[in-house]
């Protein structure tokens, strides 16, 4: 009741100082708010009114110096503008010739914060992980939106930390490095990948093949939960959330800067990359496209101000194929970047190996229903079931950013040119984010920089993806590694330069080389596309490729993303005598799929000068009730569905936290004998 009281006397000294100076015509306007985090005034239209006029001050309110006024033209809505956690009085004015109308009523403009828990935690502290289902659990299909969590299929919980294991696999015979400390920290950064911004309401996406899943259909692979994941509807809440909880972390240790290995987006769309750098700029988001239908009602559709990286952290991005193609798994073609920007949805051939073409249809692919709470999809299945094919409202700005075709045996455009430009139009550092005006004049997606001065580590950053070719059609070539002659030649000569001026050096790439298969299996699992005819698209296989890294014993660490799991392969030498020659690979979870985690790394110098890699999964801190939580929910749900019974008993938390110790060359050891900040408390958590 005291509260109430207060906004009644706030309220009302406002009301009596603007109203005294209003005229009495015309009508006033009749003011409504809707607030979270991102705010949204509107008021109806006046008869005869030549504009409008918004007034604002500050809670509590503490007179007329704090009244802002703004000319709103013939505006009838504002949304955001007001910084998060603020509030606010409001009114509005309408007038004509004659004057200003008296003020309408005054509403108060509460601004929430951002959607993060304020227990930011890494995979150390506290773990996430799916509840167990009892093997008698009713079976359910993936469109079953609103049965995931009646059944349990989307239950998760919180469980004790994951301690790091040292692992010195790539070490000398008989170390254990048991008397060697970690002395200094030489870097501190992160790394997330595959965040998989999708356009959920474009016309050329594949959902069908996802949405009419069947329990249990991926249990052995497959498409389905690339093609559609009830996620898409809150990607651009969980991106944020992510970059909120590294800023959490940078406010305790802070990071030497950021990267992003790949697949930023899901479908080479500007709109999904303008999402996605706009989330990181800290810029207003509007995550919908065409009509934006529940724009204003719906939870997932609303518009929203991302936080933003903290503009100290520099953050750097690489390439990934869904960057490049259609579903990440075809070249676009005239056909396809029509269906981008039509206002038909793609009808496509039930079998999700052909190639989208005038010539293979037969089943409608489907769009999210942005009217609906869960995101139902809509406009989907087979041909024959609509009477007209379905639509929905054109966007030019789902333009496909490749410019590429295959025809008469040759390739023309790029895949990669238009999406590199577009991270120079960017709020936060460095301008164009790795990219420089050389990488655009030579369409070359590779780049190296050292992230700190007066350290000797660069980073290489490697674009490892298949590019279009004439002989590759299918998605087993684009969805795989690749690397072509100009690419090797570029990636060599980094390696002898790094090598010559005595630098510690890390590979960063979209596509691993040579991981081993899974969080459990260690065998490996080749990545490179080389089939024996007609010719080689990559002109390395990974163990070639190898060779030639194992030539380099300052290369200590590749970090890749694209299979969206946690693996650490060591990466040992082939010369048991030298094993310094030796390296660590470690890939970065998707944002996407569960477990929707991205890493931190330190490199730290030990006593002994060798070399460890701290590596560390991080859970995005999401607020309870927030979009952020429920994409979790809903992430761990599809993968047990399509995953069936196998899944049910799966309580791990799918993060690996590691100790990485690699050996240096005499040379290096001396070099870097002095170098790094001391190591104090518990840096790593």
């Amino acid at each position: 009741m005291k509260l109430k009281r207060c906004f009644i006397v706030m309220a009302g000294a406002f009301m009596i100082l603007i109203s005294g100076t209003a005229m009495a015509q015309p009508q006033p306007p009749v003011l409504s708010v809707t607030n979270g985090s991102w705010v949204y005034l509107s008021w109806n239209a006046v008869a005869g009114a030549t504009g409008y006029t918004l007034s604002y001050a500050p809670m509590p309110y503490t007179g007329p110096g704090s009244i802002v006024t703004v000319d709103m033209g013939t505006q009838k809505s504002l949304s955001g503008e007001f910084p998060a956690g603020s509030a606010y009085y409001a009114a509005v004015q309408s007038r004509d010739n004659t004057g200003l109308s008296q003020y309408s009523n005054v509403v108060s403009v509460i601004v929430g914060s951002y959607p993060i828990s304020a227990d930011v935690f890494t995979t150390v502290q506290k773990t996430v992980s799916p509840v167990a289902l009892s093997l008698i659990t009713t079976q359910i299909s993936v469109s079953d939106l609103t049965l995931y969590e009646v059944f349990g299929y989307s239950a998760w919980q919180e469980g004790p930390g994951l301690s790091l294991v040292k692992r010195t696999d790539i070490m000398p015979a008989g170390y254990s490095g048991a008397s060697a400390t970690n002395a200094g920290r030489l870097l501190n950064f992160f790394s997330m990948s595959d965040v998989h911004l999708a356009d959920k309401e474009s016309p050329a996406q594949g959902n069908y093949y996802g949405w009419t899943a069947a329990f249990g259909s991926g249990a052995s692979g497959g498409f389905e939960i690339a093609a559609y994941s009830p996620i898409i509807c809150y990607m651009t809440q969980v991106f944020d959330a992510a970059v909120q909880t590294v800023n959490a972390i940078h406010n305790q240790t802070p990071f030497d800067f950021g990267i992003f290995l790949g697949d930023a987006i899901n479908n080479t769309q500007y709109n999904e990359l303008r999402w996605y750098i706009d989330v990181l700029d800290g810029k207003e988001i509007t995550p919908s496209s065409g009509d934006h239908i529940g724009s204003g009602y719906i939870d997932y559709q609303k518009p929203f101000r991302a936080a933003g990286l903290n503009k100290s952290i520099p953050w750097y991005q690489v390439v990934g194929n869904h960057d490049q193609f259609y579903e990440g798994a075809f070249p676009e073609s005239d056909y396809i970047r029509s269906l981008h920007v039509g206002d038909t949805i793609s009808n496509a051939s039930s079998n999700i190996a052909q190639t989208p073409s005038i010539d293979n249809h037969g089943y409608y692919m489907g769009v999210v229903d942005g009217s609906t709470p869960d995101g139902e999809i809509r406009g989907v299945g087979p041909e024959a079931y609509f009477a007209t094919p379905p639509k929905v409202a054109a966007d030019p700005d789902r333009r496909s950013l490749s410019t590429t075709n295959i025809a008469n045996g040759s390739v023309t455009g790029s895949s990669t040119l238009n999406w590199m430009k577009e991270f120079f139009n960017t709020a936060s550092i460095p301008a164009g984010h790795g990219f420089t005006q050389s990488n655009i004049d030579s369409d070359l997606a590779c780049y190296s920089f050292e992230p700190k001065t007066n350290m000797p580590i660069r980073v290489l950053a490697l674009d490892d993806t298949c590019k279009p070719n004439v002989n590759a059609l299918v998605p087993p070539y684009y969805a795989k590694g690749c690397i072509d002659q100009q690419r090797y030649d570029w990636l060599v000569s980094e390696l002898d330069r790094g090598q010559a001026d005595g630098m510690l050096m890390i590979i960063a790439s979209h596509v691993p080389i040579d991981p081993q298969t899974s969080l459990t299996n260690p065998m490996p699992s080749p990545q490179f596309y080389v089939p024996a005819t007609p010719d080689p698209h990559s002109i390395k296989s990974d163990n070639q490729l190898l060779a030639t890294l194992h030539n380099y014993p300052n290369l200590i660490l590749w970090i890749a993303g694209h299979r969206h799991m946690n693996t650490i392969t060591p990466q040992p030498s082939s010369d048991s005598s030298h094993p310094e020659y030796g390296f660590w690979e470690v890939e970065t979870a998707s944002l996407r799929d569960f477990p929707q985690q991205f890493r931190r790394f330190d490199i730290i110098r030990n006593s002994d000068n060798t070399i460890s890699i701290v590596a560390i999964d991080v859970d995005p801190a999401v607020k309870d009730g927030s979009l952020a939580e429920l994409s979790r929910s809903k992430a761990i749900g599809i993968t047990r569905i399509l995953g069936g019974l196998s899944t049910f008993g799966d309580t791990t938390s799918h993060a690996v936290n590691a100790e990485l110790v690699k050996q240096l060359t005499p040379a290096m050891q001396a070099k870097i004998a002095n170098y790094g900040l001391p190591i104090v408390g518990t840096p790593f958590f």
